[in-house]
């Protein structure tokens, strides 16, 4: 198949044989063939040397998302990577009932995610190319997990990045609004179409279970969402207040504790920062506290801010702590690492005259999540 040429440079070179998905704008030289944003083209370097292909963009920053070095991307090599996403799933862990099934650019398709929840399958095309060819991945999907419904859930920003309009629809099968799943001992309503990211945040599920193990007395989940901690915590807690400023997430929380006969949990709708402080205003104390903030800091510029907001936000958990508590913090911004994240918290720590012994570590998907045992400070 005739494929529309792209050039890159010697930096592009390098980046492609270092193992790196993408190659920039910047390190385009050339290009040949009437090419189109969301083609597969193939790309060369200034030798004249085949790299492999790509698909192409032209109003991103990120020009070229490889796809393979010699394979020729057709619908018979698509169909092979999803299932060979599919079959590692499978051999890594046991089955959940919602789970990630392809994972982008680690599963060599770029910006190609695919979530499944029960017999719905949700995926998204965050690039034009592979929105360009998503009808036959449809398709693949279809045979490979014969879903009842299959939903195209393309409404996050970074479309407009592509050029993408949003879309959030019913792609094949049975409509579907509702959908519920098991996440360890509970059932959890997904909602495809409106949910956070493709239903509910599956990066999350198995830190959600691990949470359990820690809980106990009175509990605090700041961001809760549709109850995801809070709902795991509740089997072992005497209590739990959930609190979260969307209603509509609320709402869901309480249809999860109804669904699982959970009746020891206290919704509160509000900003979280102003109800630690009111709490602590309060004198009030818990021998657990969970936060998991949305990003604090979606690019490096946002990192000092965000700094100071996942250290005030810690600092005032820890304030409501008792001797013993337990801390569960999390924090989802890319650009926060983990050595910032550990000093901000020993440094909330010590403005607040305690010591913090780290019990747990926990990682899925490049998210940070720590478990801390708040103690005060002995002199």
């Amino acid at each position: 198949m005739s494929r529309p040429i792209v050039v890159v440079t010697e930096r592009g070179y390098r980046r492609f044989v270092g193992g790196h998905p993408w190659i920039y704008r910047g390190d385009l030289v050339s290009t040949e063939g009437g090419i189109s944003s969301g083609d597969i083209v193939l790309v060369r370097d200034g030798r004249a040397r085949n790299l492999g292909f790509a698909f192409f963009s032209s109003s991103s920053l990120i020009a070229l998302r490889m796809l393979s070095r010699e394979e020729e991307p057709d619908e018979a090599f698509f169909k092979r990577r999803i299932e060979r996403a599919v079959d590692l799933r499978r051999r890594l862990r046991a089955e959940r009932a919602m789970e990630r099934v392809v994972y982008g650019e680690s599963d060599g398709i770029p910006s190609f995610i695919v979530d499944r929840y029960g017999d719905v399958v949700v995926f998204q095309t965050l690039c034009g190319g592979a929105d360009r060819i998503k009808e036959m991945l449809v398709g693949i999907l279809r045979d490979l997990l014969n879903p009842r419904s299959v939903v195209e859930r393309n409404d996050p920003s970074v479309r407009k990045l592509e050029g993408l309009e949003p879309v959030s629809k019913l792609a094949w099968g049975e409509p579907v609004d509702e959908v519920w799943c098991r996440e360890g001992e509970l059932d959890v309503l997904v909602r495809p179409l409106v949910g956070q990211k493709t239903g509910v945040f599956l990066d999350q599920q198995e830190n959600h279970e691990a949470a359990r193990a820690y809980a106990r007395g009175r509990v605090l989940d700041g961001f809760s969402y549709q109850g995801g901690f809070a709902l795991q915590v509740a089997t072992r807690a005497e209590s739990v207040l959930a609190v979260e400023s969307s209603a509509d997430a609320l709402t869901a929380l309480r249809a999860n504790a109804a669904r699982n006969g959970v009746t020891n949990v206290e919704t509160r709708e509000a900003n979280v920062f102003d109800q630690l402080t009111e709490l602590s205003r309060r004198h009030e104390r818990f021998d657990m506290v969970i936060l998991d903030p949305p990003a604090f800091a979606k690019n490096k510029e946002a990192i000092a801010g965000a700094l100071r907001g996942y250290k005030e936000i810690n600092l005032r958990a820890m304030n409501l702590l008792g001797p013993g508590g337990i801390l569960l913090t999390c924090s989802c911004s890319y650009h926060l690492t983990e050595p910032l994240f550990v000093d901000l918290l020993r440094e909330a720590a010590a403005d607040t005259g305690r010591s913090l012994q780290l019990l747990e570590r926990r990682t899925q998907s490049g998210i940070t999540r720590s478990c801390w045992r708040c103690r005060r400070a002995t002199i």
